[in-house]
C-alpha cells in the first residue's frame, strides 16, 4: 500500500500558454515563409526562361519598345475585357 497523496495535473498558465501559441505561430509563419521562397524561386526561374530570345516575353518586349502607345492601348483593351467579364 503506497502513502503517497496523488497530486492533481497542474495546469499550465497563461505565460507557459501564450510561449506555447507563440512557438506554433513561429513554426508556421516559417513553413509559409519556406512555401513562398520556393514559390518565388519557380516564378523568378519561369521568367528568367520567357526572357530568353525567342521566347514570348522577350517578342512582347521588343514589340513594346518598337511601338509602347500602340502597346499601351492593346493593354487597355485587354484590361477592360477582363474587367467586364467579373
Amino acid at each position: 500500500m503506497s502513502t503517497e497523496i496523488p497530486q492533481a495535473n497542474p495546469q499550465p498558465g497563461v505565460a507557459e500558454r501564450a510561449v506555447d501559441a507563440a512557438t506554433d505561430v513561429s513554426r508556421t509563419v516559417g513553413e509559409v515563409v519556406g512555401g513562398l521562397r520556393a514559390a518565388v524561386d519557380r516564378l523568378t526561374a519561369a521568367i528568367e526562361e520567357a526572357r530568353r530570345p525567342g521566347r514570348p516575353l522577350s517578342t512582347v518586349a521588343a514589340i513594346t519598345r518598337e511601338a509602347p502607345l500602340a502597346s499601351l492601348f492593346v493593354a487597355f483593351l485587354f484590361g477592360v475585357a477582363v474587367a467586364r467579364r467579373r
